[in-house]
């Protein structure tokens, strides 16, 4: 065999061993929160009703049929960009419409990404308008729905097309180490949207209010003065636009931080419980979760673009994933493209470990909080939070290991007394 078609197997087999343990893993969920859906867990019995339980092993169900459409939806347009030829036939197009340079690179991925983004849109309206409207978390209007995704399509143009430019630019340029550059104009870049999101990317989907309970400004005042933090300004969220969700957050960076409430939260949990979530939100910051996790993820990009560099220039990588690359203009956009569709691949292989780390953050600003608010008031918090959310109190543990970025309710509550 040669190059070509061993890659190709490489990939093929990649692709299965993805969607096997992908449907293992749904089937082993369903199982579990379906078994145990007409018992409140022994834990929960004075505390969480056996109507809110099967509510949540309801929505947890039915969220997991369509993330089992939207794998299928996900594997079936992956075979057909590669190796059933569809990115081929669309560099070809975009060619015969824009002239052969930069330009036509970047009209290639937004194309590509357009075109997935209109397939994913039926199942965005069904997660929206059927789903979430069924159990009662829906709050958006199909008028807001379309502004949301205009919005959302400005911003990405505003922000990714330049960033997009300077990486294809950086690839034609070539040299040995584009990549290394690449990767510090994406870093730089990151830490710029990070900076500005606060101020200027979020109150175009949101509206930030000043907040006016004075005890409660009052009481998380005096917790940033504890802890050693402070924040340029306190805010409420109108989440209600569009969720029955709840939750808080701490955001921006350096001088630019806020504490943000969403509107339901405040409806929802009592001021001691608001001190106790914020105290969780802090610990992220305190003990450095945040950069920890930014550093991993700029460490991670050095690697996949400096693969990126390899791989754009070995024809089998083209070939292998069913594309004829061009022999007469750059193939820089689709060696970007094809290395965003395969890195999915490898990277949920890994998601065990990057879960995991996660969950043990988690359980680490529980523990902070316990500290500088009461662990009474995390725990019903969290309860409540839990229960108007309706996660489900009997997740799968492996499904668990791979997919929850936060421990389940019955660990982190055993966590907290202990």
């Amino acid at each position: 065999m040669n190059s070509t078609q061993i890659f190709t197997l490489a990939f093929s087999a990649i692709l299965l061993i993805n969607l096997s343990i992908k449907i293992w893993l749904t089937t082993r969920q369903n199982s579990c929160v379906y078994r145990h859906r007409e018992q409140v867990p022994t834990d929960f019995a004075d505390s969480i009703s056996l109507e809110a339980h099967q509510k949540a092993a309801d929505y947890t169900l039915a969220k997991s049929q369509i993330g089992f459409w939207d794998l299928m939806l996900d594997t079936i347009l992956l075979l057909s960009w590669t190796l059933l030829g569809g990115l081929t036939s669309l560099n070809k197009a975009v060619s015969l419409v824009v002239p052969s340079g930069i330009t036509q690179e970047i009209c290639l991925i937004v194309a590509f990404m357009l075109i997935n983004g209109v397939f994913h849109l039926p199942l965005s309206l069904v997660q929206t308008f059927r789903l979430e409207e069924k159990f009662g978390f829906n709050k958006m209007t199909l008028s807001l729905w379309v502004s949301d995704l205009f919005k959302g399509l400005l911003v990405g143009a505003v922000l990714g097309l330049p960033i997009l430019w300077l990486i294809l630019k950086l690839m034609n340029a070539g040299g040995a180490y584009w990549w290394a550059i690449a990767w510090l104009s994406l870093v730089v870049y990151q830490l710029f949207v990070m900076w500005i999101a606060p101020n200027l990317i979020m109150p175009l989907f949101n509206k930030f209010s000043p907040l006016e309970d004075e005890t409660l400004k009052s009481k998380v005042t005096d917790l940033m003065n504890r802890v050693g933090l402070s924040a340029k300004g306190f805010y409420v969220m109108d989440g209600s636009r569009r969720s029955a969700h709840s939750n808080a957050f701490f955001t921006g960076m350096g001088n630019n931080k806020r504490v943000v409430f969403f509107d339901t939260l405040l409806k929802q949990l009592s001021l001691d419980e608001m001190e106790a979530v914020l105290a969780h939100e802090l610990g992220h910051f305190k003990l450095k979760h945040i950069p920890k996790l930014m550093i991993t993820s700029f460490l991670m990009s050095l690697l996949g673009l400096a693969a990126l560099g390899y791989l754009s220039g070995q024809t089998w990588f083209y070939t292998g994933l069913g594309v004829e690359p061009s022999l007469s203009s750059p193939n820089d956009a689709l060696a970007l493209l094809l290395f965003m569709e395969v890195v999915p691949l490898l990277s949920f292989l890994l998601s065990p470990l990057t879960s995991a780390r996660s969950r043990k953050f988690e359980f680490e600003a529980d523990a902070f909080a316990k500290m500088h608010a009461k662990s009474a008031s995390l725990k019903s918090a969290l309860l409540k939070l839990y229960q108007d959310n309706s996660s489900t109190l009997t997740p799968d543990p492996i499904y668990v290991s791979f997919y929850h970025s936060h421990p389940p309710a019955s660990q982190r509550l055993a966590k907290l007394e202990s």
